[in-house]
């Protein structure tokens, strides 16, 4: 669970990532933006910022926003209905990105989930984005990321999302949201 006041600072900075990444947001796009916590109440470490340009039945865009150092846990999408799950396409516009996916381990990752937490996390073939650098991640694939000391901003190129039908490693995520409100 998130305070109204942290949803609003968090809000208010990530804003000001995409702003400094020269990203241009409509008035209805910035007050939609969403701040999640994945319900562990700790959203300067677990957490993830995004706004949703468009989610059709075929595709979505989305600007996902890291603080710094900011993980979003692992996780997948799976098949949903007739759809193979959601593939997606991270491309970088700022800062750096620690993305992890299955495939050979790196020995020092440059990343790591918290350590209350790390049972959770599976993946380890460490891929690093910086600006203009994107990677594709095929449905149904476990990964996770975490931005540098810096933060990060990432578009969001996929197939239909479906976030609430993603599958967190960690049983205490949730998707949604709660703010409480003092």
């Amino acid at each position: 669970m998130i305070t109204k006041q942290e949803y609003e600072e968090i809000k208010k900075e990530s804003l000001k990532y995409i702003d400094q990444a020269g990203i241009v947001l409509t008035k209805h796009e910035a007050n939609h933006l969403e701040v999640t916590d994945f319900g562990l109440g700790r959203v300067r470490e677990m957490g993830l910022q995004l706004v949703v340009y468009m989610n059709t039945e075929r595709c979505c865009a989305k600007e996902l926003v890291l603080l710094p150092r900011q993980t979003c846990p692992q996780h997948l999408h799976p098949p949903v209905g007739n759809s193979e799950g959601k593939e997606e396409t991270f491309r970088c516009r700022q800062g750096t990105v620690y993305l992890y996916v299955p495939g050979p381990k790196v020995e020092q990752p440059q990343a790591l989930p918290p350590e209350d937490r790390k049972q959770y996390y599976t993946a380890w073939h460490e891929i690093v984005l910086k600006p203009g650098d994107q990677y594709t991640l095929l449905p149904n694939t476990p990964h996770w990321f975490q931005s540098g000391d810096e933060g990060a901003v990432v578009s969001e190129f996929s197939t239909k999302s479906t976030d609430e039908h993603d599958i967190f490693t960690d049983p205490d995520i949730t998707r949604i949201v709660e703010i409480q409100e003092s």
